[in-house]
């Protein structure tokens, strides 16, 4: 026969456990357990404790053993459930996840970095939004190599934020090889429970260029499209420019140095038209150039989703656009000064210069 353990008690230990198990402030489980302690002390076993107290022995006798081990401690409080937390070593999962890469792949994934530090996903991606991190992301940019830069920026930057008088500010650019996209098969609609459907593989009818102006000033768009942009089109759509806009105005034209827009035939045209002034953006920095903002609002607006099934019908389509973005246009804000700027490109030249010579070594 198997025989519990005895228990002894002290006079003080005794005495706290007859408190407790008659006073009414105390809970009733802690109560119980206290019983069940001070029979145990008494010689009784736990099939009589269980007896005695209407409970069964296996309670009996774990409150026993949990007093024999801890005292009082013991019973106040129920062991935690299930499996202990998994501390995390947060500085080697931020180490790796922004140092090395895992194996046969570029970057990692919750589950990849998951089954190295043997924590679950959902640990490793809570630790990341607490450490801002990001590595299914990747950004493109390039830092211009220009020997004018500085120059260039401050001269473009300073049409923005304090234009003349007596002048408009146009920024000029093209976007080349435009596709009229036609789908194999017809889109369903959008409808509740379901996004709007559109088949992956597409019909080319052609493409076209857009050439375009944005006035800084109030947020218009002169627009023209054509099939090619060599300096033909870029003369014909600098004509355009000239008729549609007012005579007594000097005009600032910003584009990039696209050869095109340096041609001789260009050159001699704009000499014969001593209004146009040309500023150019640097090497590898077209975000200079607010048009570019136009051009990205077209593309998600018009062009992505659109369906064209000839190229009359996309230059139908962008003109409308353009048409409609003129009836209530909003000028674009230049908020960044070229010193801001400037200290970013050191900035990002120093990183770089850093991480070659890291590279060489």
């Amino acid at each position: 026969m198997r025989v519990a353990p005895a228990i002894e008690l002290s006079q003080e230990e005794e005495a706290e456990l007859i408190r407790l198990a008659h006073s009414k402030a105390t809970s009733v489980r802690l109560a119980e357990r206290a019983r069940i302690v001070l029979l145990a002390a008494q010689g009784l076993q736990n099939l009589q404790i269980a007896q005695e107290l209407g409970i069964d022995r296996i309670t009996a006798g774990r409150w026993r053993q949990r007093y024999i081990k801890s005292g009082l401690a013991g019973i106040e409080r129920d062991l935690p459930r299930g499996a202990p937390p998994v501390k995390v070593d947060v500085a080697k999962l931020v180490e790796l996840t922004t140092q090395s890469q895992p194996e046969a792949a570029t970057h990692w994934s919750t589950r990849k970095m998951a089954a190295v530090l043997q924590v679950s996903p959902s640990t490793v991606m809570r630790h990341w939004q607490a450490n801002g991190l990001k590595p299914h992301l990747v950004r493109g940019f390039k830092v211009s190599r220009d020997p004018k830069f500085v120059e260039k920026l401050e001269d473009i930057v300073g049409l923005y934020m304090s234009p003349p008088e007596h002048a408009l500010v146009l920024c000029c650019d093209e976007k080349s090889q435009v596709q009229a996209l036609d789908r194999t098969q017809p889109g369903l609609p959008m409808k509740k429970g379901r996004a709007q459907t559109m088949t992956h593989d597409y019909k080319r009818h052609g493409t076209t260029t857009l050439f375009a102006a944005l006035n800084v000033l109030d947020g218009t768009v002169i627009g023209q499209c054509q099939q090619r942009h060599t300096h033909a089109e870029w003369l014909k759509f600098l004509r355009q420019i000239d008729r549609e806009t007012p005579k007594g105005k000097t005009l600032h034209l910003i584009a990039d140095n696209y050869a095109t827009h340096k041609h001789a035939a260009v050159q001699a045209w704009l000499a014969k038209h001593p209004r146009f002034h040309m500023h150019f953006t640097p090497t590898s920095a077209s975000w200079l150039n607010m048009v570019e903002r136009f051009f990205r609002d077209i593309t998600t607006e018009r062009l992505r989703r659109g369906v064209f099934t000839s190229v009359g019908e996309l230059e139908a389509a962008i003109k409308a656009y353009v048409a409609h973005h003129n009836t209530s246009p909003k000028p674009f804000i230049w908020t960044k000064s070229a010193r801001d700027i400037l200290q970013k490109v050191i900035r990002a030249n120093s990183r770089l210069s850093g991480k070659q010579n890291g590279t060489l070594h």
